[in-house]
Order: structure tokens, then C-alpha cells, then sequence
């Protein structure tokens, strides 16, 4: 009863506000005033305000908060521990997993590049000597993978 008579004070002061607002012909801003101060005791009425006001005072749904408030706890504690243990299996079991699903990556053979169409080697050079500069490239470019471990 008290709440429905605070809110009724409010709007009325709310709607005194918009319409001296309005007499200095500010129509807009008395409008969104005049929403504003409707709103409380709108709520009222529909007994949004009884039923918020039965939510607050009762100690038993309090408690049915606290029971909420406690599971979700007892939830987030027991998924970190999970995570700390590593899930279903140990971190060992994990790392063998992990090996066993991605082979080892391996680059691929270098090959010679090609000269184009039209070319030929007109100045002897032997191919042996081709084939030994790729391969020299290539090998530095494995090293820094294999520190990577990839």
C-alpha cells in the first residue's frame, strides 16, 4: 500500500514537471517527461510493484537465491578443478594423443627450378651443380623448423 502511494506521488510530480515544461513550450522534452512519470504508476497497476515487493521481504526466496548462488559455485570450483587435472585423462595421456593424431610434419624433397621454355644450358653448366644450391637453401630452412619442432 505504501509503495502504490509513492508511486502515485511520483508520477504526479512527474506529470506537474512536464506540464510546466510544456507551458514554456518545450513540447518535446514534456513528452518524454510525461513517459517517464507514467512509467511507476503504470507498474503499479499491472502489480509489478506487489509482486517485486513479495520477491524482496520473503526470507524463503532468499534462501532459494542463496541454494542458486551456491550450486553455481560448487559448479565453477569443480570445472577449475577439472581443468587443472587435465579432463578425463592426464596431461600424459593427452601428449600421446596429440602424437599419435598428427604426424610429424616433413618438408618435401627440393626440386630443381626449371629454366623455361625456350632455354637450354648453353654454357655447360652441369646439373649436379644445379641441384646442390636448392638443396643447401633448403637445409637451413629444415634446421629452423626442427628448432621449432615443426
Amino acid at each position: 500500500m505504501l509503495t502504490s502511494t509513492v508511486c502515485a506521488a511520483v508520477s504526479a510530480a512527474g506529470l506537474g514537471i512536464a506540464a510546466l515544461t510544456a507551458y514554456r513550450k518545450r513540447f518535446l522534452a514534456a513528452t518524454r517527461i510525461a513517459a517517464f512519470s507514467l512509467i511507476p504508476i503504470g507498474l503499479v497497476m499491472t502489480g509489478v510493484i506487489d509482486w517485486v515487493t513479495n520477491i524482496v521481504f520473503k526470507p524463503t526466496v532468499w534462501a532459494g537465491f542463496g541454494l542458486l548462488a551456491l550450486s553455481a559455485l560448487l559448479f565453477m570450483i569443480s570445472r577449475g578443478v577439472e581443468r587443472r587435472r587435465g579432463g578425463i585423462g592426464g596431461r600424459k595421456e593427452r601428449k600421446a594423443a596429440g602424437a599419435a593424431a598428427a604426424p610429424d610434419a616433413v618438408a618435401p624433397a627440393a626440386s630443381v627450378p626449371s629454366l623455361g621454355a625456350g632455354r637450354s644450358t648453353a654454357k655447360g653448366k652441369a646439373p649436379q651443380a644445379a641441384d646442390s644450391a636448392p638443396k643447401d637453401d633448403f637445409s637451413d630452412i629444415e634446421a629452423i623448423l626442427k628448432k621449432h619442432g615443426i
